[in-house]
């Protein structure tokens, strides 16, 4: 996979200055990021309590080193239907208002290193759940790195949970 580091002119500019770094992550299929600096932990497959009458996307709690983190199923949450290999979701932990948050997606990729610049305006033709929640994207050989909007992902399940 390529970053914008590799595609580097080489002009003695030095990347690192106007560059952004992503933990990437697969969700049925689509690259996401999310910046580096959100990211508190990355977890194998763990064994989730259900909570009662949370909202759907909420697939319920873990203990992470004796701290209960609420696990949010990305999948639900983005109107996907269920991964055919479920169990075997990976956790992405987040921090939002002093609370820790595990999102549960199908696969965490590597980080990726983008130059500012690389990140450009969500398309038109973006799905409109997915433009929702994201900062923007990046064009990528083959595919599209969607930058996930962490307060938007909390803010619409807010507002959907409350409807």
């Amino acid at each position: 996979m390529k970053t914008s580091k590799d595609r580097s002119s080489g002009q003695g500019r030095n990347d690192n200055v106007d560059s952004r770094e992503f933990v990437t992550m697969t969700i049925a299929g689509q690259l996401l990021g999310i910046p580096v600096l959100q990211v508190q932990d990355v977890l194998g497959a763990q064994r989730i309590a259900r909570i009662p009458m949370a909202p759907s996307w909420v697939a319920g709690a873990l203990n992470l080193r004796g701290r209960i983190v609420t696990a949010i199923d990305m999948r639900r949450r983005l109107g996907l239907p269920r991964s055919e290999a479920m169990g075997s979701e990976m956790s992405i932990v987040i921090e939002h208002n002093a609370e820790l948050y595990s999102l549960l997606v199908d696969e965490v990729g590597e980080v990726m290193v983008c130059r500012a610049d690389d990140v450009g305006p969500n398309p038109p033709t973006l799905d409109p759940v997915w433009q929702e929640i994201s900062k923007g994207i990046v064009q990528l050989d083959d595919r599209l790195l969607i930058i996930l909007d962490v307060q938007k992902l909390f803010d619409l399940a807010h507002a959907a949970a409350a409807a």
